[in-house]
């Protein structure tokens, strides 16, 4: 982790470029992406200090408000400069990414160090539920606005369609976060491997390593930090996009996720090499989750207060991934273990769907 703090350099780098104009609109979109990776980490860090203080249940809503901060600021500068199609693709490629990548990963490194690992069932098929719950809500209106011409809705019903289902969305995921914050807050399996190791759980996480005001600002800093950079990576996307040529869609899908959420993945991998599979499935399915019920709905009503009006129509290409990787999730949740070929067969679908994406005009 100390490497990918390293990169906090970026920053200035991409400051610098931006206002010189050297290296055109291309050296700033680099430099910009790589400078989100470390100031993505740092409000990881923030949030997980800060949660600390908290307790566990205002430290979960903390977390599950912020958890996505990075990917959810730099969709909405991309939502005020018109990209809306962009927009899109980067909810399909945040969803995709978590449970195909960053969940492949996990079982993949995992499973390499420790053969078959067990997680909470219960909490994993509760998530993948909601998750197919989610995904059914975004090919709704998709279905009625390319039905049969004689029964298709308006362009004006499509919206005030998208703007009903965001409602459910949010309400649908609070009730969902005030479950989870009802049930133990460590699963029975971790209770059973602290208590052979003669562990607290206060040992197990560890007491806070920044005082609160220092977290706080951090907090701050690091988020100010990553508007102006989104700002900046936005703000060079179409000629890079056109200079590269890479269509706006594979751009959305597989490179503004990796870059937003660089530092939430490599907590994952982590967490599933010290034989914490909990904590993985939790961060992988729990962030798509997150994107999917609360990021998206934002997203729609944020698309009225900035007159860029976005609808939850998904083009065909996005929808079939996102049932390809939320089915994938529930199978894989059902019985409550995961060994490294599940996570090997994760990374095959993703890399399949990102070659789809990258043929895609």
């Amino acid at each position: 982790m100390n490497v990918v703090y390293a990169l906090v350099i970026f920053v200035p780098i991409a400051i610098v470029l931006h206002f010189t104009g050297i290296g055109g609109d291309v050296a700033v979109f680099v430099t910009s992406a790589i400078a989100l990776v470390p100031l993505a980490a740092l409000l990881g860090r923030a949030t997980d200090e800060t949660a600390t203080y908290t307790g566990p249940q205002i430290g979960a809503l903390l977390n599950a408000t912020l958890g996505n901060a990075a990917e959810l600021i730099i969709t909405i500068a991309a939502l005020r400069q018109g990209f809306v199609h962009v927009v899109k693709a980067s909810i399909a490629g945040s969803i995709i990414g978590n449970i195909l990548i960053v969940l492949g990963a996990s079982m993949l490194f995992g499973g390499l160090k420790h053969g078959t690992q067990r997680f909470d069932a219960q909490a994993a098929r509760t998530s993948s539920t909601m998750m197919a719950l989610a995904v059914l809500a975004l090919v709704i209106p998709a279905v009625f606005a390319l039905g049969e011409a004689a029964h298709r809705p308006s362009e004006r019903d499509i919206a005030w369609l998208s703007d009903g289902l965001a409602i459910v969305l949010i309400v649908i995921y609070l009730l969902y976060l005030l479950f989870s914050l009802r049930r133990p807050s460590v699963a029975p399996v971790d209770r059973r491997r602290r208590r052979r190791r003669g562990e607290s759980a206060h040992q197990e996480h560890g007491p806070p390593t920044m005082a609160l005001k220092w977290a706080m600002a951090l907090l701050t800093v690091s988020t100010l930090a990553i508007v102006f950079m989104s700002e900046l990576l936005i703000g060079a996307l179409e000629p890079t996009v056109k200079q590269w040529g890479l269509s706006e869609m594979f751009v959305g899908v597989m490179l503004i996720p990796l870059v937003g959420n660089t530092a939430e993945h490599l907590v994952a991998v982590q967490a599933a090499i010290d034989d914490k599979m909990d904590l993985a499935m939790g961060i992988a399915i729990g962030s798509g989750l997150q994107i999917a019920l609360f990021v998206t709905p934002v997203l729609v009503w944020t698309g009225l207060l900035v007159g860029r009006r976005m609808t939850l129509v998904f083009n065909s290409f996005e929808l079939i991934a996102l049932v390809a990787a939320s089915v994938t999730a529930v199978l894989i949740s059902v019985d409550g273990e995961s060994n490294w070929l599940e996570g090997a067969i994760l990374l095959a679908l993703a890399v399949m769907l990102g070659i789809a994406f990258f043929v895609v005009p």
